[in-house]
């Protein structure tokens, strides 16, 4: 959007026309006219004095000057990079880019039959969502544990000592959302 556009969003939601709004502002109509229809930008001193006529702080008008960036990062199968190997029977796979510019970081968590994940403790104030995919484990979390199956979650404060032990016949999947992420 530019700055035309939000100008003339904010003198309709003001319910002014554009002669009121040149009348209040002191910027001379046509100049008005031309920024409203994307002709010209105006100068920082035409943009003062129109938010102080719409009675709306600076920062108003620029807000949407430049397009938000849609976050999106999509991760194919072949091109994730950082995998964490634990010991022989546990290892980590991180399925976004830059987790520490994000909300959140996903893992992949993968276990072999009998073993078990290393003991993990976050500082306060970080949570994590585990979801198993495949197989059976124990979340052990502090003095707690946790008999889960496939589709069963669970939900927790990370700043508790914790670990999942592969418990089934099988191989063990899970997808573990740690929030904010760490490393």
């Amino acid at each position: 959007m530019n700055i035309g556009k939000t100008i003339h969003t904010l003198r309709k939601e003001n319910k002014m026309t554009l002669l009121e709004l040149s009348d209040k502002s002191g910027v001379a109509l046509a100049t008005l006219s031309r920024m409203e229809n994307g002709k010209m930008t105006g100068t920082l001193e035409s943009h003062m004095k129109i938010c102080e006529a719409l009675g709306v702080p600076m920062p108003e008008v620029y807000k949407n000057l430049y397009p938000a960036k849609r976050a999106i990062d999509i991760q194919k199968n072949k091109s994730r990079t950082e995998v964490f190997i634990h010991d022989k029977k546990s290892s980590e796979e991180i399925l976004a880019s830059k987790v520490l510019n994000k909300k959140m970081m996903p893992v992949l968590i993968k276990i072999a039959r009998g073993g078990k994940t290393q003991t993990e403790e976050t500082k306060a104030g970080i949570e994590k969502f585990i979801y198993v995919l495949e197989g059976k484990i124990d979340a052990n979390i502090g003095e707690e544990k946790y008999n889960m199956s496939k589709n069963d979650s669970l939900y927790f404060e990370s700043n508790v000592p914790h670990y999942l032990k592969n418990t089934g016949s099988s191989d063990a999947r899970i997808i573990s959302v740690v929030c904010p992420p760490t490393l």
